[in-house]
């Protein structure tokens, strides 16, 4: 008998099926300057332990996509190391702010079923959540992967579709806690403004461009200890859908993330991500450009330092976003990511 395991293929799975993911991960400084290497973060709490300190922290935390990326890499090897590909995200919110040296395990419940018309491939719906080492629930979220089939002829179940929010609510947003932004500093931080200079429907162009690399995608995946297939077996490859090696969906959306500091560099920390649609597949040699909107903004309550603004980024290969091309539009083959989150922003700053 096998001591090594294939992962499970779509009819392996049934609604209501827990997974208690293996391997508990500590998140260390160096995991954070590594992270940093990848995609060139510059959001000033996540930083610098000083500046993090002005606004009330103990220290610099990690950043929050940082932590959702481990999170999604302990739920690989049970729910998506036979993907075709990762689809899109919701409800996925930050519950606990985490810090260099927090250690991290997951589980999983299959909450959706249903099969592709194909009949080789089905989707696969789960809501995942991050403990820490005490315990606590750090994040949680729902995704949906597209996952091959064993066996074309095996029986699988009636699809069930979960219901999803279409976004977080602001009264779910979790606010770090002791965070204040009275003595924020704009300046240091790299923009002038905030909360209230954003208006809702307002787009910012990012400008800058940032090249993948076969290397540096392929680090990024395995520091989150993501083992899916389709990332790495450049020979196994040749024969899927897309021919070669696809980038994790992740590091598309870490790298506009990194790429809107210009233009929305007081975009303090994510948290929560509204919806997140990955629209074609990514590979090394592709060049990332991406723009945002302003959805919305809210004033969170009991709070006159600090606010939350929803924000909608687009994320193109090969294409400046000078026009700001949308999914659905002639562009539809250059986008690779429609990504919807919510971020803490400083008010009235000076």
């Amino acid at each position: 008998m096998s001591k090594s395991t294939s992962g499970n293929y779509f009819e392996d799975f049934r609604v209501g099926q827990e997974f208690r993911h293996a391997v508990p991960r500590t998140i260390t400084t160096g995991d954070v300057a590594l992270y940093s290497a990848l995609y060139g973060m510059r959001f000033s709490i996540q930083s610098s332990d000083a500046f993090a300190q002005s606004v009330g922290l103990d220290r610099a935390p990690l950043d929050n996509l940082l932590l959702f990326h481990v999170i999604f890499g302990k739920t690989v090897p049970d729910i998506s190391l036979n993907a075709v590909a990762n689809l899109g995200y919701s409800d996925c919110r930050l519950l606990r702010q985490a810090y260099p040296g927090d250690s991290f395990t997951a589980r999983s419940e299959i909450i959706g079923l249903r099969e592709n018309s194909n009949g080789k491939t089905g989707i696969v719906y789960v809501r995942s959540t991050g403990y820490n080492q005490f315990g606590q629930e750090a994040l949680t979220f729902i995704r949906w992967v597209m996952v091959n089939k064993r066996e074309e002829a095996a029986p699988t179940p009636d699809a069930v579709i979960p219901q999803t929010p279409p976004s977080v609510a602001p009264e779910r947003l979790v606010v770090p806690e002791g965070i204040r932004f009275e003595d924020y500093d704009a300046a240091i931080a790299g923009s002038p403004y905030g909360f209230d200079d954003y208006r809702i429907g307002e787009r910012v162009d990012h400008v800058d461009g940032m090249t993948i690399e076969e290397a540096e995608h392929q680090i990024a995946t395995r520091l989150y200890q993501n083992t899916a297939k389709g990332h790495f077996d450049a020979r196994l490859q040749r024969s899927s859908r897309f021919g070669r090696r696809i980038v994790y969906g992740g590091h598309i959306i870490s790298l506009a993330r990194s790429l809107s500091f210009n233009g929305l560099a007081n975009a303090a920390t994510v948290l929560a991500i509204n919806s997140g649609r990955h629209v074609n597949p990514a590979a090394a040699g592709d060049t990332v450009y991406c723009w945002s909107q302003i959805v919305d903004r809210s004033r969170l309550e009991g709070r006159a330092d600090l606010g939350a603004l929803r924000i909608r980024t687009i994320a193109t290969k090969d294409l400046p976003c000078t026009y700001f091309p949308e999914p659905g539009g002639e562009a539809e083959a250059s986008v690779l990511l429609d990504f919807d989150y919510w971020a803490l922003m400083p008010r009235k700053l000076s």
